[in-house]
């Protein structure tokens, strides 16, 4: 069974091997982005070991001198005692100057470089996440992903500047004062090695359980970060229905839940420093008890026993590091496993490479040849393009749960289309095929013959526009708005304006195109922001327009401006209208009645009428209602 809350089968059978090490081999490809930084730390690391591990034998020789012992080095026993004395103190300052020296050097390049492999990471993982389908985001809160993108990023750096050049130079240390230890004296070298045993297996241990731990508090934190983040988007909601106390009770018991995994993970912390501390004194009076007998047969000096007195408190010392990092360590290696969760998640919609098949090329070269007269802003000449046709599609979001089933139908060209049915329907679903936000279950969907998986993504995108019921507008000016990061010129953006009849109202405001706009675009109304989405789709003047009940927020003074800028925005061009109510589509040329997924009826507003099936009668009930 895998450790891991919330996995599925499919994810536990692929995680087979996922232990740190093989969760920091997956950060390998970022430390060679940074093999400079990389390889210079690590160099370091050899000098500064080497400097740590000759003070105990130093100060081992110091007492040797002094008690002019046999095993005094072979240089200093024709000198002096205040002569090999300054010696031996020269060479003590000297080691520790070149270890504090390399170690505050060692460390800026190695938090350096934790640093620059989190903003990779970072980056990486933005650009990752902007591509997953939308299905990837109806299944993901967004305040898991921003827990993601800001905590367990900030954590990875640790993995590198606190956990992995750490561990190696922990190892380094280790080896160099296990080789001297050996070649000083090799039996209580041993009873070091053997003390070191079960120490290893004790934290293997509760390092597992501290991961376990760690999970689930992440985890809880992620959900925390969720109710955050729904509370402070539907604050109006949230006020207005009087949920204030009832939203605080449920953001309390998550935050009781969050607390009770932080003490379990505080808990084995405090259990591997306790245990850590525990055996060092167990370490110390091991030599100093088998010390003392050999010292008492003569076979060691009381240099040698000073000097291995220190050695295992230096052996130790690495672990005891450990310790102290063991909660930084195994939360950067937990926040590595979430995030090689989400770069894992799969692509599902994917540009075709372009060298495949010739329909691809194909669909490059009728692109090109026709978005130059697209781009035009000329409403008059465009080419008569647009056939949209779709051949058998059906298409669930889950499993078997079709929500379309066995559509079959050609737009064409130039020819002005409603969807219409009660919701739930499936008049979403289709826009959402049209526009490859979702790829069909079976069938497929062609644009002028073309395959639509066969065109590039941002080609398609740029041959259609929909312009949703709401508008979203991002943090900015009113012209990157309206340009969307394309490269459009000023004059480009005003012509789009007054083909709107916005330019007037964006004049008004106080900086005109240069006005800033707040997150969502708050400091607008809903009518403003719904005006700016038309400009949008002006501005990129595009061969299939669609249009999702798109003047519903408009009151009727500035719905009727804004309709005479979409009756010549839909001059030659294929339209698809979603509408629910059924007066404003009279003008269409079909219209389609969908029910429950498939398409029953399609015709003109009279046919249909007359036919007096489903339309005729949510016609009646509407014009009941009214």
């Amino acid at each position: 069974m895998s450790i891991y809350p919330g996995k599925n089968e499919s994810n536990k059978k692929g995680r087979s091997r996922n232990n740190d090490w093989w969760l920091f081999l997956r950060l390998v490809p970022y430390a060679r982005r940074r093999i400079g930084l990389l390889g210079v730390s690590m160099l370091l690391l050899i000098p500064i070991a080497i400097a740590g591990s000759v003070k105990p034998m130093l100060i081992g020789q110091v007492i040797s001198v002094i008690r002019q012992e046999p095993g005094t080095y072979f240089f200093l026993k024709n000198l002096s005692l205040w002569q090999g004395l300054n010696i031996l103190l020269g060479l003590l300052i000297f080691s520790i100057t070149i270890r504090l020296v390399l170690t505050s050097i060692q460390g800026y390049l190695v938090q350096k470089l934790g640093q620059k492999i989190t903003a990779d990471i970072r980056q990486d993982l933005f650009v990752h996440i902007t591509s997953l389908a939308v299905r990837f985001f109806d299944r993901t809160s967004v305040g898991k992903l921003i827990t993601r993108l800001t905590g367990d990023v900030e954590s990875l750096g640790d993995v590198f500047s606190t956990g992995a050049v750490g561990i190696v130079s922990d190892l380094v240390s280790m080896l160099i004062i296990i080789g001297l230890m050996f070649l000083i004296q090799w039996q209580l070298a041993s009873l070091l090695i053997l003390i070191l045993i079960p120490i290893t297996w004790l934290i293997v241990y509760f390092q597992k359980k501290f991961r376990y731990a760690n999970y689930k508090t992440r985890e809880e934190l992620s959900r925390l970060n969720s109710q955050l983040q729904e509370n402070i988007v539907g604050i109006n909601v949230v006020q207005l229905f009087r949920r204030e106390k009832f939203n605080a009770e449920l953001f309390r018991k998550t935050n009781q839940n969050y607390i009770k995994e932080v003490d379990t993970t505080i808990w084995y912390d405090s259990a591997v420093s306790a245990t850590l501390e525990w055996i060092a004194l167990v370490a110390v009076a091991g030599v100093l008890w088998i010390g003392g007998w050999l010292l008492l047969g003569q076979y060691i000096t009381f240099g040698i026993l000073s000097t291995f007195i220190l050695y295992a408190q230096q052996l130790f010392e690495p672990l005891r590091n450990f310790a102290e990092k063991f909660t930084t360590i195994q939360s950067g290696f937990t926040a590595v496993e979430r995030v090689v969760d989400i770069l894992d998640e799969p692509i599902e919609i994917r540009d075709y490479p372009q060298t495949q098949t010739s329909i691809l090329n194909n669909a490059a070269n009728y692109l090109n040849d026709i978005v130059p007269k697209l781009e035009s802003q000329d409403f008059t000449t465009v080419p008569e393009l647009g056939e949209i046709r779709f051949e058998n599609v059906s298409f669930a979001y889950q499993d078997d749960d079709y929500v379309l089933k066995n559509l079959d139908f050609i737009i064409h060209p130039g020819e002005k289309i409603a969807l219409v049915g009660p919701t739930g329907a499936g008049k979403s679903s289709i826009i959402r095929l049209l526009c490859r936000l979702y790829d069909p279950t079976e069938g497929r969907i062609l644009i002028d013959g073309i395959d639509i998986k066969h065109i590039p993504q941002v080609e398609l995108r740029r041959y259609m526009t929909v312009i949703l019921q709401e508008a979203f507008l991002f943090a900015g000016d009113v012209k990157s708005n309206i340009t969307l990061g394309d490269s459009y010129t000023f004059a480009e953006v005003e012509q789009a304006a007054e083909k709107t009849h916005i330019a007037e109202f964006i004049q008004q405001l106080s900086h005109g195109y240069d006005t800033k706009l707040r997150e969502r675009g708050t400091n607008l109304s809903s009518g403003q922001k719904q005006l700016l989405a038309f400009a949008r789709a002006a501005i990129r003047n595009p061969q299939i327009l669609v249009l999702d009940e798109a003047t519903a927020s408009l009151d009727l003074g500035t719905e009727a401006m804004v309709q005479e800028a979409l009756n010549r925005l839909l001059v030659q061009r294929t339209a698809i209208i979603i509408a629910h109510r059924l007066s404003t589509i009279r003008n269409v040329d079909r219209i389609f009645v969908l029910k429950r997924g498939e398409l029953i009826e399609q015709g003109s507003h009279e046919e249909l009428l007359q036919n007096g099936g489903f339309y005729a009668t949510l016609h009646s009930l509407q014009m009941l209602g009214a």
